[in-house]
């Protein structure tokens, strides 16, 4: 059964906090500011920076899991981004990555990510994921039917990863600077709102435009788009589960304005 420990985020004392506290389960403070969790799972030391708003214990609350890219880290993707003060009524949760094998850079594994499918390194992450859940289902009011994760590039590939593994538990989707063309079989329908730069020198725009067709496929969406917002194309879908597209001009990048888009997305969007 996974272990759960909480620190405050402020680099400066979480050396003398994890000894201090070492053993011990302590709640987290009001939340203004995101706090770290720590758990054990399959042996290893995970952990995630997590915002939780004061109303969690009391009201149904959203989470939103936020991944961050290969050789990024949970600090960055959440704090650079400002997703709490997007959505202060949620708990917005941004998981830390292990060492791993990257699929185009760092094929030794020196710098952290994610699995790239299921089954992937004993689906560690996969397992991280049910864990953070879980303890989130114990110590707060949790709206299941509002549920949502989203991510840059390695991050965004996990993403596509728990639309295919955890699509039950997922009330929508929003990858960035991703592709999952071997998926696709597999995916189930779903909600989704793929980010993608014209200029990816990375993830081949080509990769993810043959990602973003297969979804409009398997979410039964029509050919004419809608205008959603500022570079965001909305393609309404016959059984629900439409499919926005939001294009940039730029490379391998999760820019501000489509951080908003895509909280405004879940916010719009609920598990029937």
């Amino acid at each position: 059964m996974p272990t759960v420990r909480r620190f405050p985020a402020n680099p400066y004392c979480s050396i003398w906090m994890a000894v201090f506290f070492m053993g011990f389960s302590i709640a987290p403070p009001a939340a203004t500011e995101p706090t770290v969790m720590r758990w054990t799972v399959g042996g290893a030391e995970r952990e995630a920076l997590v915002y939780i708003p004061e109303s969690a214990k009391q009201t149904a609350t959203p989470i939103v899991f936020v991944f961050h890219g290969h050789g990024g880290n949970m600090n960055n993707i959440l704090r650079g981004k400002g997703i709490e003060k997007l959505w202060p009524e949620a708990i917005i949760i941004s998981p830390q990555g292990l060492n791993t094998p990257g699929q185009l850079t760092d094929t030794r594994g020196e710098l952290p990510g994610w699995q790239k499918a299921p089954g992937d390194m004993n689906d560690r992450d996969l397992l991280f994921f049910d864990a953070m859940l879980k303890t989130l289902h114990q110590e707060y009011k949790i709206d299941d039917k509002r549920i949502y994760a989203t991510g840059h590039s390695n991050g965004g590939g996990f993403t596509y990863v728990l639309m295919e593994a955890r699509t039950e538990v997922l009330a929508a989707a929003a990858p960035c600077a991703a592709a999952a063309i071997r998926a696709l079989p597999r995916i189930k329908p779903k909600p989704m709102m793929h980010i993608i730069g014209e200029k990816d020198p990375l993830v081949k725009p080509e990769w993810q435009e043959a990602t973003i067709n297969g979804m409009l496929k398997i979410n039964s969406c029509s050919k004419e788009g809608q205008l959603y917002a500022n570079d965001a194309t909305l393609y309404p879908s016959s059984t629900g589960n439409p499919v926005i597209v939001y294009k940039h001009k730029g490379g391998h990048t999760f820019p501000p304005e489509a951080v908003a888009v895509v909280i405004q997305f879940f916010k719009n969007t609920v598990k029937p």
